[in-house]
């Protein structure tokens, strides 16, 4: 059965030290608005303190997190055992977008190794952690990472990251602004 915690107990930081994909879901105040749902992978995950925690939120096709955080702040992150025992593990929190030019970023991005195609860390300051029990969720074994992404942000270089973002990266599904969007749209 599901447990709640106000804050990460040693056991859960250690589960998701293990864990090789994440997922993150957020969404908009609208009932109308899309409810979006983000897989992450890389070792892109770092946890702060018991309550706190970040990610690197590589480039990709849409930018809705950024969107909802900038709307509502509310984000979820999900971690599922697909090796050893059943567990699934929820962040419940608030989140907040960190850009290059913000003054968190070098302490936030020395934690991580670079990786190409960072536009933002997300920051989670976390008011609720739960457990269940993951009983179907399927055994899956973790091969390597992908190597596409990288290869491609590599390939385009600092400009035509920039491009894209101001393509794709500037607001939600529901047009909602991102944080980046704000940033790129002041330029």
């Amino acid at each position: 059965m599901g447990k709640q915690f106000p804050a990460m107990l040693p056991e859960h930081m250690a589960f998701i030290r293990k864990q090789h994909l994440f997922f993150v879901g957020t969404a908009p105040m609208s009932r109308d608005g899309h409810v979006n749902l983000s897989p992450k992978g890389y070792d892109s995950f770092r946890i702060l303190s018991e309550s706190k925690v970040a990610y690197l939120d590589l480039t990709g096709s849409g930018n809705e997190t950024s969107a909802h955080l900038e709307e509502n702040g509310r984000i979820t992150i999900m971690f599922c055992a697909f090796q050893g025992p059943p567990n699934i593990l929820r962040l419940y929190g608030n989140g907040t977008v960190v850009l290059p030019e913000d003054s968190k970023w070098e302490e936030l991005y020395g934690l991580f190794d670079p990786l190409p195609g960072v536009r933002q860390i997300i920051t989670v300051d976390i008011h609720k952690v739960q457990t269940s029990c993951g009983y179907s969720v399927p055994f899956m074994s973790y091969e390597k990472e992908r190597d596409t992404l990288r290869r491609w942000a590599e390939q385009k270089g600092e400009d035509d990251l920039q491009s894209y973002w101001r393509e794709k990266n500037m607001s939600s599904l529901d047009q909602l602004p991102t944080s980046l969007g704000k940033r790129l749209g002041t330029k």
